[in-house]
């Protein structure tokens, strides 16, 4: 927002460049965490502080990196050494051969439904850089996942800026309820799994 008084609008006109520095900083600070910092600069938005299409532009952007890292720490690891000391958790190797066929056939819809939980989406990335999946086979679905998620964040810390702590215990419930149903479902995945090789 502008400042009516001419002398205060030449003086917002001059330090505009630093008010561009804000959104690089932001979009580091959504990259170590997202959602607290993504609401606090959509409330700054709403206020007239802050452009709302940057901040959804600055948020996306630090997410993405973030996402980009942990795939990369997975690429960088080894799925053999879960081979060698898995035995010692009880994970077998046919498992492990298993789950990265699984990740391999279902990435997009892992990293979709990872996305738009809390505390999941690093694990699945960590997998899918393990299991050497190409980028290009998830990155799509990252980029819709990551608007839907970011969007949202932006649309309500703009809109609802004076409720925020309500919507964020709010959504942080609703993300808690997803990840126990995801965890549920993934548990009675593998049991299913384990007794379909049991009988072979």
């Amino acid at each position: 927002m502008i400042p009516s008084s001419p002398a205060l609008t030449v003086l917002y006109d001059q330090f505009q460049p630093v008010g561009n520095w804000l959104y690089l900083l932001l979009a580091l600070l959504v990259a170590v965490e997202g959602p607290l910092a993504t609401l606090a600069a959509a409330v700054a938005s709403s206020t007239g502080y802050m452009d709302p299409r940057l901040v959804f532009v600055a948020a996306s952007c630090g997410n993405l990196s973030a996402d980009i890292l942990w795939y990369s720490i997975g690429y960088l690891g080894k799925i053999e050494v879960l081979g060698r000391y898995g035995s010692w958790f009880g994970i077998r190797q046919n498992t492990i051969l298993r789950l990265k066929q699984d990740i391999n056939d279902h990435v997009g819809k892992f990293l979709f439904v990872a996305k738009l939980t809390l505390g999941l989406v690093v694990p699945t990335l960590i997998a899918a850089g393990l299991a050497r999946v190409p980028w290009r086979r998830w990155i799509g679905t990252l980029l819709i996942a990551e608007s839907i998620w970011t969007g949202s964040l932006v649309l309500a810390g703009y809109y609802y800026g004076q409720y925020i702590l309500h919507i964020e215990k709010s959504m942080k419930w609703i993300s808690i309820g997803s990840t126990a149903i995801l965890l549920i479902g993934l548990g009675i995945y593998f049991l299913y799994r384990h007794s379909q090789e049991e009988k072979l």
